[in-house]
């Protein structure tokens, strides 16, 4: 209150400062036009004005007569102008002759303009007035103005006087609210009246609202107050205050102690068919008024409230065990077995679930309604007693249209059934199964439909036998809860299984089928998706012309479909990038602006299926020569196992991830001997949470040191070494064993530039295909060798090689120096020449031109009809 008398005057004052604040800024205003509008007025229509502005030096001649007036006048400036607003006066003569600021338009048409502006002598508040001739033709005007700040108000004085007033009555306001702000803090102790409202009702609402009576008796054993509580127990009248205990009707023992005044501690009184425990106690012993006041308690109200909130207890601690127990893993069986056991071990007697087939493998019921249950296996059970006659767990089973179970399937509705002995149309539907469960003691049933999303799953049945009570509707909420929360976590199983199982697919589908049909390298692989879901990792072996074969691993950062999606495509565009037999640095160039192109589409595309990173290494090994050419792009280096079993990670370039583009990537060849093991991984097999990459590469670099194991053995104890517990990550793994290609089974010789050697070619091409048994290959090697050799002598320069390799196939290889390259094409029926490569494409199995540092080779294969090495 004193606050707000202080506010209350402190507004007033400043309201009252304020009105005379604003008035004194309106009359400065209205003294400025005035005074203003005066002058310009006075001055406008002076006797001979008109002639001296038509005069032939107005200026001259107005100057002087406009500074005495202004002067006089008490205004700023009296400007004389011309209909163009050019100035002949001013109090500043460099102004004259210069554009008026100011509005002129309306004096123009002969009407007077009040304005403000900001002129060249600063804010001030100008009149604008036409002069006119005889004929009332506007000639000119005249123009005056005064600054606002000139004028002054009689208001500056009275505000001195205002506020010294205001100051006073704040002071008088103040010592007044302070000193009845303390004499009504002291009556009423600190309290205020909002305070003691609030504190009244808030009494009166918990004396009414308390399960626990109150009495107040006074020294004349009059009641003073009885609470609602108190009247509902002991029967007492509304208009019980104010009479005596004695006349209340009580039972004698109840009315001695509440007039006794002696104090009692829950004491047990007998009211009717109640048992009160009664405590009194005495209201003067601390200075109040005499009297006592004794509450009541109803004891077996209280044991039956004890009962049902240990009932609750016990129904929240299954929905915790619940809700802890049911979904710990996203498997369908599992999720439904855990909500069997849990129930079973504090709810039911058994416990059964049953699923839709199509719930089981991934898939999705049908959504909407059922006429009966459809057909439905019992996926999980649990019970007391392994005889029960039940359906097993994995039987198939359909309900009787009549069974609760199939009336709780199809209406969507849990069902509760007390008593089966009652359920007739059960019994005569299905007499032998209903006989036997009953026989066995189930006695009550609660079904509840498994319901996720508006889909039906299944149905779980919660049995009791005679050993328990029945079940009520209480339960029924229960039973609803925990089929709930398992309706979800086996939804979400659900789901989780048909992605996991198309995203398997999609990567399975993406990976080798097999590996192809080659003699450079004996070969074994393994590949095993996380756990947790599938990823980009990939491997490939791809035969090369020259009898040579490639290798490549790769690691695609992420999981889920978009890694896997992207690895089939790095896959594919590795193999068709390999059939242009590149070297492994520049596929790996090609790989890389390969994805920067595919993610500035999705970028342009603004969709978040960007490659986050991917790495690959790509090998490729010649069995005639021993040579392996390798290149990486970020990835782990292979491993490198000797002969004699020692282990060594060569130091290859490492060479930017795919996709960050703009770097080179870097080859090294590395002579291998036969019999050597070319070890290739992804990073899950030697990193996860436990494990560091360096110790991973120790881990491995051991599994690895044992010689003359075959790529199976290898793989098998690499896995055995460095297979973790929980797989977080994909692995691949590729082990290769190099061999030879024998030297009898390579022919090479040089032919000379010149078309007379072509028939030495051919006979000695002749001799060696002879000596290798091949004679059925004979005239078709030498007609495409001849037809080789013959357009390089045409067309290349520099020396001719030739190369017979016997492996799988026989391969013709024909070397020069030149890098263009021969184009198949169709001859014209007079063309001389150009059929040249055409036979040879009809006559080989394969052909084509690989390019070296020397040159470029062209190759053909022919397919052997004998048994193959």
């Amino acid at each position: 209150m004193f606050a707000l008398q202080v506010l209350i005057v402190l507004l007033l004052i400043v309201a009252a400062v304020t009105t005379l604040l604003i008035q004194s800024r309106s009359d400065r205003f209205q003294g400025a036009r005035d005074r203003s509008l005066a002058a310009a007025e006075a001055f406008a229509h002076s006797p001979g004005l008109v002639d001296v502005m038509r005069g032939p030096h107005p200026s001259a001649v107005l100057q002087p007569l406009t500074e005495a007036a202004r002067k006089q006048g008490g205004v700023d400036f009296i400007v004389v102008m011309n209909r163009a607003g050019i100035r002949y006066t001013h109090p500043q003569p460099g102004r004259i002759g210069k554009h008026f600021v100011g509005t002129i338009a309306p004096s123009l048409a002969g009407r007077v303009t009040i304005e403000s502006v900001l002129g060249p002598l600063g804010r001030e508040v100008q009149a604008v007035v036409p002069v006119m001739d005889a004929k009332g033709k506007v000639v000119g005007m005249v123009s005056s103005g005064l600054k606002v700040t000139r004028v002054s108000s009689a208001i500056d004085r009275q505000l001195p006087v205002v506020l010294g007033a205001g100051a006073a009555g704040l002071a008088l306001a103040t010592a007044g609210s302070a000193l009845a702000s303390r004499r009504l803090l002291r009556q009423t102790h600190g309290l205020g009246p909002a305070e003691m409202t609030r504190m009244y009702e808030h009494h009166d609402a918990v004396l009414h609202a308390v399960r626990e009576g109150v009495v107040i008796v006074d020294a004349d054993r009059r009641v003073v107050l009885a609470n609602d509580e108190a009247r509902r127990l002991l029967g007492l009248a509304a208009d019980v205050e104010g009479r005596r205990v004695a006349d209340l009707g009580l039972a004698p023992r109840t009315a001695e102690l509440l007039g006794s005044g002696r104090v009692a501690t829950d004491e047990v009184l007998p009211v009717g068919d109640r048992l009160l425990a009664v405590n009194n106690r005495l209201t003067d012993r601390r200075g109040g008024p005499p009297g006592s006041v004794a509450t009541l308690r109803d004891s077996t109200e209280l044991l039956a409230l004890a009962g049902k909130a240990e009932s609750a207890q016990s129904r929240l601690r299954l929905l915790y065990e619940a809700s802890v127990a049911i979904g710990t893993t996203l498997d369908v069986q599992r999720t439904a077995e855990e909500l069997t056991q849990v129930a079973a071990t504090w709810f039911a007697d058994y416990v059964t679930v049953d699923l839709a087939e199509p719930v089981l493998s991934g898939g999705e019921p049908p959504a909407g309604s059922y006429r009966e249950a459809p057909e439905l296996r019992r996926v999980a059970l649990a019970g007391v007693r392994e005889d029960h006659p039940l359906y097993q767990a994995g039987e198939l089973h359909t309900y009787p249209a009549t069974a609760p179970m199939a009336t709780g399937f199809v209406t969507g509705r849990p069902v509760l059934v007390t008593d089966l002995r009652t359920m007739d149309d059960w019994r005569a539907e299905d007499p032998e199964r209903f006989r036997r469960v009953v026989e066995h003691g189930c006695r009550s049933l609660v079904t509840v439909p498994l319901q996720a999303r508006g889909v039906l799953l299944g149905v779980t049945n919660f049995w009791r036998t005679r050993e328990r009570p029945p079940f009520e509707e209480g339960d029924l909420s229960l039973a609803e809860e925990m089929a709930a929360r398992a309706a979800v976590c086996i939804d979400n199983a659900r789901r989780f299984t048909r992605e996991h199982a198309m995203a398997v697919t999609l990567q399975h589908s993406l990976l080798p089928r097999g590996l192809p049909e080659q003699n450079a390298l004996d070969i074994a692989h393994r590949y095993l998706p996380a756990q947790t879901g599938v990823g980009g990792d990939w491997f490939d072996v791809i035969p090369l012309p020259g009898a040579r074969v490639a290798l490549v691993i790769g690691d695609v950062v992420g999981h889920g479909l978009h890694a896997a999606a992207t690895m089939g495509r790095l896959r594919t565009a590795v193999q068709n990038f390999s059939t242009l037999d590149l070297p492994p640095d520049e596929l790996l160039s090609y790989l890389d602006e390969l994805i920067n192109r595919i993610d500035q589409e999705a970028a342009a595309a603004n969709e978040d299926a960007v490659v986050a990173g991917a790495t690959c290494l790509y090998a490729i090994y010649d069995p005639a020569s021993g040579m392996c050419t390798l290149s990486r792009a970020g990835h782990l280096p292979p491993a490198l196992v000797r002969p004699d079993g020692t282990v060594e990670f060569p130091e290859l370039p490492a060479g930017p991830p795919l996709g960050l583009g703009g770097l080179p990537f870097e080859a090294m060849d590395l002579h291998l001997p036969e019999g050597s093991s070319l070890v290739l991984y992804t990073d899950g097999l030697v990193e996860d949470r436990n494990r560091d990459i360096d110790t991973g590469m120790r881990t491995l670099a051991t599994a690895l040191a044992y010689p003359g194991r075959t790529p199976h053995e290898t793989c098998e104890a690499v896995l055995a070494a460095l297979l973790p517990d929980r797989q977080r990550d994909d692995i691949a793994l590729l082990a290769a064993r190099t061999r030879r290609l024998d030297p009898d089974r390579i022919a090479d010789w040089e032919v000379p530039s010149d078309p007379a050697a072509v028939a030495d070619a051919r006979a000695d091409i002749s001799r060696q295909l002879t000596g290798w048994g091949l004679d059925e290959t004979v005239f078709t090697s030498e007609l495409i060798l001849s037809e080789l050799i013959t357009n390089a002598i045409r067309h290349a320069t520099g020396p001719i090689r030739v190369r017979l390799l016997y492996d799988r196939t026989l391969i013709c290889e024909v070397s020069d120096t030149s890098s263009t390259s021969p184009h198949l094409r169709y001859a014209a029926a007079e063309d001389e020449g150009g059929r040249g490569l055409f036979l040879v494409s009809q006559l080989a199995q394969h052909w084509g031109t690989r390019y070296t540092p020397e040159g470029k080779i062209i190759w053909a294969e022919q397919s052997l009809g004998g048994p193959l090495l």
